[in-house]
């Protein structure tokens, strides 16, 4: 908990000050005078100011933002001596590059953190996999437990490597967006039988793109062998005579080609919420017996699943993901803006109808994230900061009242019109705009929520 806390903190804390020195710092060199710069809101919790005539450097109570303010002569008297470097003195093209500089500060920090986990390298599952679903694409497809997936392409002229699994996923992913199919070349876990096969996954609604579109398509967890580990004392397993490195061949007659497998079989229910007695046939040194084995019906959330009790499967196969330094830097820039992208076709399909409100998180959802990431290690860490700072800098230049896209949008009816936006309309504009902002956070919230108590 207490880790989760802290890496929230530290990612809100990076993430405002990055995109709140971006418009301090072209501020600057436009020559306007800045008089407040603010980590937060709310009450001042700490402050520091060098001169009297210096900006103001403070942190504030509540975390969840923060923002620069400027010398502006329709938020206050200025004297004359310092009109010239008051905000709403300078140039259309100077306001618009003040304005533009956070989102822009937000996406150059995340090329900048992709670049240097890329550089320090991640260890990530190979794109070895385990038996997919019946009945899914990646089954219908003819992907076997075991599979090892080569290389991708979506036309099938140009193609592409898959160094591990998440990537594989990030392809995946990709193409339902884009509503294409997509060609793979796999072969066997020892790279033997090549052959090449499409997904189609054109065929899924972009509407499906969320937490449970990889289950979907039956790409699901990377290939384990059925082997058990450890044993719980007095559990399922335990009384059924199973021991750890037990390797299981068969589950009431029919083959286990893979830990996923065998999960699944264990989890099953009978119509009537009880676990059936099953009947495992286990190697077990060089010797094959078979032994009854009764799960136990557990409770996970609204699910009621069997259990047995004991570690199913062993490690997969890992590979260290790492690129050189310029290479690590072409991959930051790319990753960057596909991830804006998709950022972008995500709120797009959100606003039509296409895609679900439910994939819309809020801060809660981010601090469980941050957490996670933080254990897995510096480079996953770096990861998830740079997603997080590229949907805050694509998320800023919304056509929104209150974010600096709502701004750049008066800019553009300056540009157009040669006039600015009127007072009146400014008002009515800026609390339309927080009314949405206010319905987005709640929706936010209640989406965060919902993912806790395993509703959605």
């Amino acid at each position: 908990m207490i880790t989760t806390v802290l890496a929230f903190l530290v990612t809100l804390g990076v993430l405002i000050v990055i995109h709140e020195w971006g418009h301090y710092q072209v501020a600057r060199w436009c020559g306007v005078k800045v008089l407040r710069f603010s980590v937060g809101f709310g009450r001042v919790v700490w402050r520091r100011q060098a001169t009297p005539d210096s900006t103001e450097f403070v942190v504030s109570a509540l975390p969840l933002g923060g923002y620069v303010k400027m010398l502006d002569e329709r938020e206050g008297s200025v004297l004359p001596q310092q009109r010239n470097q008051a905000f709403n003195r300078k140039s259309l093209l100077q306001r618009t590059a003040i304005v533009s500089a956070g989102p822009v500060a937000n996406l150059l920090l995340a090329v900048l953190l992709y670049a240097v986990a890329h550089w320090i390298g991640v260890d990530e599952p190979k794109a070895v996999l385990s038996a997919p679903a019946a009945g899914s694409l990646a089954e219908r497809a003819g992907l076997r437990s075991g599979d090892w997936v080569r290389a991708w392409s979506s036309d099938t002229a140009q193609w592409h490597d898959v160094q591990s699994l998440a990537e594989l996923r990030w392809q995946v992913t990709q193409a339902v967006l884009q509503g294409e199919p997509l060609s793979l070349t796999v072969s066997d876990a020892a790279g033997h039988g090549s052959r090449q096969l499409t997904l189609e996954l054109n065929r899924i609604d972009s509407q499906e793109v969320d937490a449970g579109l990889m289950q979907r398509v039956g790409l699901g967890a990377p290939y384990s062998e059925a082997v058990l580990g450890e044993v719980k004392a007095d559990g399922p397993a335990d009384k059924a005579g199973l021991k750890s490195g037990d390797r299981v061949l068969r589950v009431d007659g029919a083959p286990i080609g893979d830990a996923q497998q065998l999960r699944e079989r264990i989890r099953r229910l009978a119509a009537d919420g009880t676990a059936a007695p099953m009947v495992w046939q286990v190697e077990r040194a060089g010797v094959t017996r078979e032994l009854p084995v009764s799960p136990r019906v557990f409770s996970d959330g609204n699910q009621r699943i069997g259990r047995i009790d004991a570690f199913v499967g062993r490690t997969p196969e890992m590979v260290t993901v790492q690129k050189g330094p310029l290479d690590g830097l072409v991959q930051g820039v790319a990753r960057t803006g596909e991830v804006a992208l998709l950022t972008l076709r995500m709120l797009g399909r959100m606003l039509i109808g296409q895609a679900s409100l439910k994939n819309l998180s809020g801060p809660l959802t981010i601090a469980d994230y941050a957490g996670q990431s933080v254990q897995l290690g510096l480079a996953y860490y770096l990861g998830f900061l740079a997603l997080v700072s590229v949907s805050l800098g694509v998320l800023n230049l919304l056509p929104l009242p209150l974010l600096d896209g709502g701004h750049l949008m008066y800019y553009l009816f300056e540009a157009v019109t040669g006039r600015p936006v009127s007072d009146l309309w400014l008002k009515w504009l800026q609390r339309g705009g927080a009314l949405i902002m206010l319905l987005l956070m709640s929706l936010a919230l209640s989406n965060d929520v919902a993912r806790l108590l395993g509703l959605h």
